[in-house]
């Protein structure tokens, strides 16, 4: 683990209880006088803490120093991706936020499966917990959209991965989506000017297709 989350990081004094309590001294096992890292995410600063005093239940913590540290990929890449099975979501959502991805809309297109419901809030705690094992100091950006149609309205300039001899791997990439089995309608290609495709005669499921985008356009 790089750091903590613990919201409040960046107070002179700090109390932890609860599941932030457990994991530093039962799993870490960090002790009285150590130093330990935190960030909050809300801004770039990573803040060193001593700890100055340990119960059952709760540890008192000092701030002893801080600094700016930025850990984030080179590039921004947004990804509007169709909604798959959920579980799917959760098992990839890891990689692509220690690959780097920006942000994620998750997009009701034309065949995915409206009985899909995205736990936004589920979401996130996977992801506080991948940046603390990553390091990563700001936090992946996650939003629903209706359709495809809403997505291209706010992100125009957005590429489309498809079948197309454009390939990824020559194309300048910010913002791309990526369909959900069963790939696009006709009315929903139509939308895109902008079609990209990968060198390679077989199908990708959903899930690695978004993995294999992030990675060649931020590695």
């Amino acid at each position: 683990m790089q750091y903590l989350y613990y919201k409040n990081s960046g107070s002179l004094n700090l109390t932890l209880k609860g599941d932030e309590h457990r994991y530093i001294f039962k799993v870490r096992r960090e002790r009285e006088g150590n130093i330990i890292v935190l960030r909050n995410l809300e801004d770039s600063t990573i803040y060193y803490y001593k700890i100055v005093s340990i119960t059952k239940k709760e540890a008192h913590l000092i701030l002893e120093n801080s600094k700016e540290l930025i850990v984030e990929a080179k590039k921004k890449l947004h990804i509007g991706w169709c909604i798959i099975e959920p579980k799917n979501i959760e098992k990839v959502l890891p990689t692509l936020n220690e690959i780097g991805v920006d942000s994620i809309s998750f997009i009701y297109c034309k065949r995915s499966q409206n009985s899909f419901k995205i736990d936004l809030k589920r979401l996130n705690k996977i992801l506080l917990n991948s940046s603390q094992q990553s390091g990563r100091s700001k936090l992946m950006r996650l939003e629903i959209l209706d359709s495809l149609e809403e997505f291209k309205k706010l992100y125009p300039n957005a590429k489309m991965l498809n079948f197309s001899k454009n390939r990824v791997d020559n194309s300048e990439i910010d913002n791309i989506v990526i369909g959900c089995e069963g790939g696009f309608t006709d009315s929903e290609i139509k939308l895109f000017n902008s079609v990209v495709g990968f060198n390679t005669p077989l199908i990708l499921k959903s899930e690695s297709a978004v993995v294999a985008v992030a990675s060649k356009v931020l590695i």
